[in-house]
């Protein structure tokens, strides 16, 4: 017999997912958790630079254990060849019984055809399981596939009566401690990080994550010039140095 859906598992899985936020491009950062007789047996996360993917890693933990369980997925299972195999033919090839996505995949080589090759292989397949906690958790690889573009978020630090500086141009913290922690895991969430070169002038930013224990997930450092500065740090450099160097 077949268990509803615990949203429980599912919450599970969308916050593993997010562990791999910024890190994974261009894959999605997806999560996955497998269940079987109400306990976790195996779970896994996007891994940095997109492979292997959530399913795999969660079903390699799960081991035999996985034949009869249930996968929750925060995103439809893919089902074309890439470097990888499908994770839709890992999941059947493991025995999963119930596979529960929280959200469809919109790459024309996947989008309903991992669902689809599921069901055909006679798993039962539940939609939607907190859906739109997916969607906010996918947005950046479902804007890339549907419009072609980056997701991009703007942090901006003001005071309440809309300034960012002095008169004077100085300018001091204005945020406390919370915001400011809100923006660093912003920065560990995110692939790049860009500022102009009136900013650079002004702050010499170093634009990278200071929470203790993800010093590592700082991001891609980004400045918008039409000349580089001549006195570019070297912490700038060693983060773009497999990267071409442009201006304009």
């Amino acid at each position: 017999m077949i268990a509803p859906p615990d949203p429980k598992f599912m919450d599970m899985a969308l916050r593993l997912g997010a562990r791999g936020l910024g890190r994974v491009a261009p894959n999605p950062a997806v999560g996955c958790v497998i269940v079987r007789d109400g306990h976790v047996v195996g779970r896994g996360w996007t891994a940095p630079g997109g492979r292997p993917h959530a399913e795999t890693v969660a079903l390699a933990q799960a081991g035999a254990a996985a034949k009869g369980a249930t996968a929750y997925v925060t995103l439809e299972p893919c089902a074309h060849h890439g470097r990888t195999p499908p994770c839709a033919d890992a999941l059947i090839a493991a025995g999963i019984s119930h596979v529960v996505v929280a959200v469809g995949d919109p790459d024309p080589r996947t989008n309903g055809q991992g669902i689809a090759r599921l069901q055909q292989a006679g798993l039962h397949v539940d939609m939607g399981l907190l859906g739109d906690r997916a969607v906010d958790s996918h947005q950046g690889f479902f804007l890339k596939v549907r419009k072609g573009r980056p997701m991009i978020a703007c942090k901006i630090a003001q005071s309440l009566d809309g300034c960012i500086a002095s008169s004077t141009g100085h300018s001091k913290w204005i945020t406390g401690v919370a915001a400011r922690h809100h923006g660093h895991m912003l920065r560990a969430s995110h692939d790049a990080i860009l500022v102009g070169a009136g900013t650079y002038r002004a702050d010499r930013p170093s634009l990278d994550c200071r929470v203790p224990g993800l010093e590592d997930r700082s991001p891609q450092k980004i400045l918008m010039t039409t000349r580089p500065p001549a006195d570019l740090p070297r912490y700038w450099w060693s983060t773009i140095k497999n990267t071409k160097k442009k201006c304009g």
